[in-house]
């Protein structure tokens, strides 16, 4: 069983063939440029890692693994527009480099070469691939638009929350690793298993997201702390505080998410700590990837051929950057 750093390693080299025409370069370049600025490529390694679990890795998994790299590439471009972002990886994005009507275009066509890698896959695995490649596709939309929602609410419930960072962030994980399993002949219940680890990975990575942001160190974290609460984002930690806040404090968090003060930073991490959401968002990612592990534990094969995936989660979920 290969590690994720090997199986990222073979990955990056893999993807670095070309995956789109010359001409016109106006749209093309865009692509290429996006591209080259990297990324972890946890999503596709994960399509390969679910395939190891099983089988010998085959050469459907790397142009499935190419879509899912794609795929998510799509995404973040249109997602960067809709957040108005300039920068991505400390460059700046598509949108803001080459106008948002190219950005667009640049990501419809990265869909496009997403789909023309799984048309390249056996005929035997096409319909089952094809199925849950769409349906996670659709899912991740659905997220995003709840996302955007949810800015315009004050009452989002954990559970709605929940809900949405499932289909925004956690069902991509979870799909490539069932994907990868598809490939290596997984049963129906190891496929279900593993798409439940990494459902359950993807929502103590976005707890760990959180919690980071507003208590992480930012030495390790690599960016200031405190950005989703001077953008009054909904976070597991501030929708936790307006349900468990007495009224007080709940009227003090509710002011403080109106204004833009020096201090806004502080005196919302104040009243997080008063509410103990520290301890609380501790408790819940710690809850969220034991569940996960749980998950990896059932699923039929030998323990030693978990070991790869099982690091991979306590990395992603104990990580402080």
């Amino acid at each position: 069983m290969q590690t994720f750093e090997q199986l990222s390693s073979q990955f990056t080299e893999y993807f670095q063939q070309d995956h789109f025409p010359q001409e016109p370069a106006t749209l093309y370049q865009p692509n290429r440029y996006f591209l080259q600025l990297g990324g972890k490529r946890v999503r596709p390694v994960g399509c390969l890692m679910g395939n190891e679990l099983f089988d010998n890795i085959v050469p459907d998994a790397w142009k499935v693994a190419t879509a899912i790299e794609l795929f998510h590439n799509f995404t973040l471009i249109h997602d960067d527009i809709m957040d108005r972002a300039p920068l991505r990886r400390g460059m700046p994005t598509v949108h803001h480099k080459y106008g948002e009507s190219t950005a667009l275009l640049a990501g419809d066509v990265m869909l496009v070469a997403a789909y023309e890698n799984l048309r390249k896959i056996s005929p035997n695995f096409l319909v089952p691939v094809l199925g849950l490649f769409n349906k996670t596709a659709r899912e991740v939309c659905e997220g995003q638009q709840l996302d955007m929602d949810f800015e315009q609410r004050d009452d989002v419930t954990l559970d709605e929350y929940e809900h949405m960072i499932s289909l925004k962030t956690s069902v991509l994980m979870a799909g490539s690793l069932k994907l990868g399993a598809i490939l290596g002949g997984a049963s129906k219940r190891n496929q279900d298993l593993i798409y439940e680890f990494g459902r359950k990975v993807g929502l103590a990575f976005q707890v760990q997201d959180d919690y980071l942001d507003a208590f992480g160190d930012p030495e390790k974290f690599g960016k200031q702390v405190g950005g989703d609460i001077k953008a009054n984002k909904k976070t597991f930690l501030l929708i936790h505080a307006l349900q468990t806040a007495d009224k007080g404090q709940r009227e003090s968090l509710q002011h403080l998410m109106l204004t833009n003060s020096d201090n806004k930073v502080d005196d919302v991490l104040q009243l997080f700590r008063q509410t103990g959401v520290d301890q609380w968002a501790r408790e819940l990612q710690d809850n969220y990837l034991q569940q996960a592990l749980q998950h990896l534990e059932d699923i039929a094969v030998t323990s030693s051929r978990k070991e790869p995936l099982r690091q991979l989660a306590l990395y992603l979920v104990q990580r402080e950057h």
